[in-house]
C-alpha cells in the first residue's frame, strides 16, 4: 500500500497518517524526517543537504528525490509507505513519476479555510510540558491554565490567525495544484496510475479515518 496524503495545514493529516500506517503496517514518511535521518547518517546526500540548510537555503528537488529513493530502500518499506508532506510541488510529483516510484493511492483531506483557522488559532500550549489544548474543541479546566501544572498557556507564533492565513495562502498557491495533477493522472489510460480520493475533513477524526480505510480497501 503506497499512499500520498494531501491536505492543508490543520487538516489532520498527521493524525490520519498514524491510523493508516498502523492499519497497514507501513511507515509514515515526511520530508522533514527524511532530511533529519539523512543528515544524521552523514550520507553524501545528507551532507549536501546539511550544508544547504546550515546556510539557510532550500534543499533542491534533486537532493530531496535522492533522499526519498534511499529511504524507500529500507526494510520497513517492503509492504509500502505513506508520504506525508511530500511531494509539495508539481515538479516533485513529476519527478516521482519519472523515477518510476509507484503510488497506489492519493488521498486528499479537504477542510474549509475558516474551519482550519478556527482549529489552529485556537491552539494553546503549556510551555514546560508541550501539552496542547484548543480553547474551542479541547479547552483546559481553568481558562488559559494547564490542567496539571497550572502554568499559563501560550499561543505559538505559527498558530496566530494571521500566520495561519498566510500558511493557507502558500498551500493554495504551491501545493493545491497537486490535487488537480493527481486528479487528472487518475483518469490516465495506465493501469499503474494512482487512484485519487477526496475525503471531507470537516468531521470527526474517527469518521474521517473510517472513510479513508473504506476507500482504500474497496479499490
Amino acid at each position: 500500500m503506497r499512499i500520498i496524503l494531501l491536505g492543508p495545514p490543520g487538516a489532520g493529516k498527521g493524525t490520519q497518517a498514524r491510523y493508516i500506517c498502523q492499519h497497514y503496517g507501513i511507515p509514515q514518511i515526511s520530508t522533514g524526517d527524511m532530511l533529519r535521518t539523512a543528515v544524521k547518517s552523514a550520507s553524501p546526500l545528507g551532507l549536501q543537504a546539511k550544508k544547504i540548510m546550515d546556510a539557510g537555503g532550500l534543499v533542491s528537488d534533486d537532493i530531496i528525490l535522492g533522499i526519498v529513493k534511499q529511504r524507500l530502500q529500507q526494510a520497513d518499506c517492503i509492504n509500502g509507505f505513506l508520504f506525508d508532506g511530500f511531494p509539495r510541488t508539481i515538479p516533485q510529483a513529476v519527478a516521482i513519476n519519472e523515477e518510476a516510484i509507484e503510488i497506489d493511492h492519493v488521498v486528499q483531506i479537504d477542510v474549509d479555510d475558516e474551519e482550519i483557522v478556527k482549529r489552529l488559532s485556537g491552539r494553546r500550549v503549556a510551555p514546560s510540558t508541550g501539552r496542547v489544548y484548543n480553547i474551542i474543541f479541547d479547552p483546559p479546566k481553568h481558562p488559559n491554565k494547564d490542567d496539571e501544572t497550572g502554568e499559563l498557556l501560550i499561543q505559538r507564533d505559527d498558530d496566530r490567525e494571521d500566520t495561519v492565513r498566510e500558511r493557507l495562502q502558500v498551500y493554495r498557491e504551491l501545493t493545491a495544484p497537486l490535487v488537480e495533477y493527481y486528479r487528472e493522472l487518475s483518469f490516465a489510460d495506465d493501469n499503474d496510475r494512482p487512484k485519487y480520493h477526496l475525503v471531507d475533513g470537516n468531521r470527526g477524526v474517527i469518521e474521517i479515518c473510517d472513510e479513508i480505510l473504506a476507500v482504500l480497501q474497496n479499490q
